[in-house]
């Protein structure tokens, strides 16, 4: 997770229907195909102006039926430092915007031109999504997760505080998608309630 060239983007052709022209674009967009989380490459420590200019136009033009979220994503850090627990805030992929976004003329054509925003992620001018399993593992979204896990078994955090700390599971609330784990830390237990998306079942 702590780098984002980690995350493999899928190779098969994007699920994005063809580009429109502008004018049937605006209309139309419900029908133009399903908003999808698409990875914007921006100039290093340029990432928060990107998404307050992207959030700007689309709401200068009116096209948050076109432009749903952007989001920089962040992660906190524990780190210990004389005896003292401090909770550290990182950019987790550096250079970086995610962008919740129909694909069209217009939206590509907005979001490419925006100031600090040097291309999408795919290949040439052909944004690739990514999958529900790296919306997961980036925790951008919400998504239900049918996790085969019942108490008793080890799992491993793959983001949040606890990233990378082992677990054995006490309690699994599939309502919530959350569960109550068992971790060891500065040698001894500790008990944690973690989502569905911050785990991965060994």
């Amino acid at each position: 997770m702590a780098e984002f060239e980690s995350i493999e983007l899928p190779e098969q052709a994007v699920e994005v229907q063809p580009a429109k022209p502008i004018a049937e674009a605006r209309g139309g967009a419900r029908s133009i195909g399903e908003a999808r989380w698409y990875v914007v490459h921006t100039y290093s420590g340029h990432e928060n102006k990107v998404k307050v200019n992207i959030e700007k136009i689309v709401e200068n033009r009116g096209m948050q039926d076109l432009i749903l979220e952007i989001v920089v994503p962040t992660e906190d850090r524990v780190e210990i430092k004389n005896g003292q627990r401090k909770v550290k805030t990182k950019k987790m992929f550096p250079g970086y915007v995610i962008v919740k976004m129909i694909v069209t003329n217009e939206s590509w054509y907005l979001v490419r031109n925006t100031q600090g925003v040097t291309g999408f992620v795919g290949h040439g001018s052909e944004p690739i999504p990514l999958t529900n399993e790296e919306v997961r593992r980036m925790g951008i979204e919400k998504i239900y997760i049918d996790l085969d896990i019942d108490v008793g078994d080890t799992i491993k955090v793959i983001n949040g505080p606890f990233e990378s700390f082992m677990g054995v599971v006490e309690e699994v609330n599939m309502e919530k998608q959350t569960l109550r784990v068992k971790i060891s830390m500065f040698g001894r237990d500790t008990p944690v309630e973690l989502e569905f998306g911050q785990i991965d079942k060994i």
